[in-house]
């Protein structure tokens, strides 16, 4: 940069500027777009995930009701944790112009789990997990007993007399 041309500074920084603005366009087009979709290899489960994680669908095909309430459950959360890495990877793809590299980005990429971190966090093995025991019919219960049929009216009492001029 010259210090003699005071143009030739205007135009650099302008032309930064300009980079700077196009590069932040294109970020917020891109992390709109970062979502991630998976489906469950039995295809029982589909979740999409925003680029915060955030669930935004969940479809359930038709071997879902199949699984019974703790596997699906189980299946869900998996499917989940796997869209989820995909929107924080596509998230932090967009971010490489702006700071790969630096502390920040290098923070952000070590919070994101490996394939493996994510095979051992699963708690459930979705295809050898017994089913559940049914729960044991209820216990009936006796007949409750027969109730006095309810007296009709106000019962009397003798200081009732005084009270019959004044009917509260």
């Amino acid at each position: 940069m010259n210090p003699a041309n005071p143009t030739q500074w205007v135009e650099e920084y302008e032309a930064k500027l300009a980079d700077l603005k196009k590069k932040s366009e294109d970020l917020q087009e891109n992390f709109a777009a970062s979502t991630a979709t998976v489906t469950s290899k039995d295809g029982a489960v589909t979740v999409t995930v925003g680029p915060n994680g955030g669930l935004q669908n969940l479809v359930l095909g038709h071997r879902a009701v199949e699984l019974g309430a703790p596997r699906l459950t189980a299946l869900i959360l998996e499917t989940a944790r796997h869209a989820q890495k995909q929107a924080a990877e596509k998230v932090l793809e967009i971010f490489k112009p702006l700071g790969e590299g630096t502390e920040a980005y290098q923070m952000v990429s070590d919070s994101i789990p490996s394939d493996e971190e994510l095979d051992e966090t699963d708690e459930y093995d979705i295809d050898d997990e017994p089913e559940p025991t049914p729960a044991p019919p209820p216990v009936a219960q006796p007949a409750a007993a027969p109730q006095p049929a309810p007296v009709r009216g106000r019962p009397r009492h003798a200081d009732d007399d005084d009270d019959d001029n004044q009917p509260w």
